[in-house]
């Protein structure tokens, strides 16, 4: 599932967003997946926290992603500008951020059921 971005920095991203005060980072997600692509997720596992200084043009950010499943058709919706499933092997372009890297590392997780190791990449 990604979202084709409206704002700064352009390109496919997965969805997600900053956590407001006072939510937890599980609830920040389902929240971001709701109002980006209009979908209600059930979070099954985390993936990995991603926290590379460059790895955001606007700023240091950190990122947790999850592995979810969701029910329904996307429909693109707050700073996405459309919304869309894809299949590893087809996946659109430009991909924003280091989403290739996470991406890559989602399809490791599929195909052995390992989480990656984000200290062997410091």
């Amino acid at each position: 599932m990604l979202i084709e971005r409206k704002n700064y920095p352009h390109g496919w991203a997965i969805p997600g967003g900053f956590v407001d005060v006072g939510e937890t980072v599980e609830a920040a997600a389902k929240r971001e997946m709701r109002e980006e692509t209009g979908l209600e997720v059930e979070l099954t596992d985390l993936l990995g926290v991603y926290s590379r200084p460059d790895r955001d043009p606007r700023g240091h950010t950190i990122s947790l992603v999850y592995v979810g499943r969701a029910e329904g058709v996307p429909k693109a919706d707050d700073d996405a500008k459309s919304a869309g499933l894809f299949s590893l092997a087809e996946l659109p372009s430009p991909l924003a951020f280091d989403h290739a890297e996470i991406l890559s590392d989602y399809r490791h997780y599929v195909e052995t059921g390992e989480r990656p190791a984000p200290w062997r990449k410091a």
